[in-house]
């Protein structure tokens, strides 16, 4: 499983006497918020596996789940050709992140005896297009569905269901049943309702698990179990996270240090972007995933008490190499509003050496004997250098390798940081009212009867007019 490969965080340019004042931050201002930090630690750990911190339960509740997963999994291999993936939002980058990060950069177009799966497709908007496209490119006689919403409500998935089961019913027939797997609420909502009439497959989304944190859940491990990956290696790794997460003192807990440095860069530097920056394709949708629970966790307007703020940090994501040719220009020269988090693998599962040739040209023959493992890792220590040299904090975050074990380590780090980010900000980091308002608006618009749609629609006619002056 890859015991003992562990993850690691390394801070010294977040700091004011690697990267000089007034750029860094004073370990000082560590230590003086060292005791909010351990209340902090200490309310998440008293906490854990009640409300919304059921997630933190993850990587020890699940076995006999983990059975039916992979055994569910093998039926899927075997019969199928393609597996979809109906969600959005955690139910889809989730997934994306796993399957990119662990398996083959180009799964899909492997040929069937190169890959341990089925092909996936993950379908996370409601572009008409997409659908359209998805329909020209799959069987339906030979994929699989996962329905993943907990509300069953949710109207972009739910949208997804009703187009997928009228084809299957028609392509199909009668056991079109067998081509759908809901994951769900174990007794609220649509879609579970759904499943027990129909006699859908289904997978139980555990209580206090909320869509941006449940990877770990079956909302994650079954698409990863059905590409092959090891979702019992990922578990451990997990674990592994949470036992050095136990510890109070925030200079050896790694999740603790970062929440609370990335604290006092938003609150004390000015730093109100962090940007999250792996050197490995594997790991751009992690990013992706990283950004939603960053945001949608941190970004509230007001206190667990009421009292009103506008807090958050804005992630941003980037890819390295290539967006040092699109990106790192704003963050060497552009405002000091930034942190970069580097991600950085040491040995990656596969190497490309570059052969000798371009004598003539003394700017390309040096290349020659290299390989691209160290042109990249080249390229972000040149881009550290230049944000030290311009006195931009940043950090990163080493994996020794890419694998099950060190995926699980990672997120669930990123995770126990969200927590513990939310309880120095003293907000609920586990509600999302302004994604609510957003639903409730487009309900409206769409025509939706119930009554609080209705007082939205009256409620968006009396938004100020338009003015045709700013109109072009």
């Amino acid at each position: 499983m890859g015991e003992g490969k562990r993850i690691g965080l390394d801070v010294n340019n977040m700091m004011a006497d690697i990267i000089g004042m007034p750029y860094g931050i004073d370990s000082e201002a560590v230590d003086a918020l060292a005791p909010y930090a351990q209340m902090a630690q200490k309310s998440v750990r008293e906490n854990r596996g009640k409300g919304m911190l059921g997630w933190t339960e993850l990587p020890y509740n699940q076995a006999e789940i983990v059975d039916k997963i992979e055994a569910v999994a093998a039926r899927v291999r075997e019969r199928f050709d393609a597996f979809v993936v109906l969600g959005i939002g955690g139910s889809a980058l989730g997934p994306i992140a796993v399957q990119q990060a662990l398996n083959h950069l180009r799964w899909n177009e492997l040929p069937p005896g190169k890959r341990n799966g089925p092909k996936l497709y993950v379908e996370d908007n409601i572009d008409p297009e997409r659908m359209a496209s998805l329909l020209d490119v799959i069987d339906v006689k030979r994929t699989c569905f996962n329905v993943i919403t907990k509300s069953g409500a949710t109207a972009e998935t739910m949208s997804q269901y009703l187009i997928i089961s009228e084809l299957l019913r028609r392509e199909v027939g009668e056991g079109f049943a067998s081509h759908i797997i809901a994951t769900t609420d174990k007794s609220r909502g649509n879609l579970i309702q759904l499943a027990r009439a129909e006699g859908f497959e289904t997978f139980i989304i555990p209580d206090g698990v909320g869509g941006r944190f449940s990877e770990l859940s079956p909302v994650g491990l079954l698409a990863a179990a059905v590409c092959g990956i090891d979702i019992r290696a990922m578990l451990e790794g997990a674990k592994l996270m949470d036992a050095t997460c136990q510890c109070g003192d925030v200079w050896q807990n790694p999740a603790l240090l970062e929440a609370a440095l990335q604290y006092v860069a938003m609150t004390d530097m000015g730093a109100n972007i962090q940007v999250i920056l792996p050197y490995a394709d594997s790991l751009k949708s992690i990013a992706d995933w990283f950004c939603q629970l960053w945001a949608e966790s941190l970004g509230k307007n007001v206190t667990r008490k009421g009292m009103a703020v506008n807090v958050g940090q804005t992630p941003v994501k980037a890819l390295g190499v290539t967006d040092q040719h699109s990106q790192l220009q704003m963050y060497t020269e552009g405002p000091y509003d930034k942190a970069v988090t580097f991600i950085k693998v040491e040995k990656f599962r596969a190497e490309t050496a570059i052969p000798h040739g371009c004598e003539q040209f003394a700017d390309v023959a040096f290349l020659g004997g290299k390989t691209h493992g160290q042109l990249i890792e080249a390229e972000r220590q040149g881009t550290e250098y230049a944000l030290c040299r311009a006195g931009r904090m940043n950090q990163t975050i080493v994996l020794p390798e890419i694998s099950a074990y060190t995926i699980g380590q990672l997120l669930y780090f990123f995770e126990m940081t969200t927590a513990y980010m939310g309880e120095l900000l003293d907000i609920d980091a586990f509600n999302q009212p302004g994604v609510e308002e957003s639903k409730l608006a487009s309900f409206a618009v769409l025509g939706d009867e119930g009554e609080k749609f209705a007082r939205k629609r009256e409620e968006m006619a009396g938004q100020a007019a338009r003015r045709e002056k700013y109109r072009l």
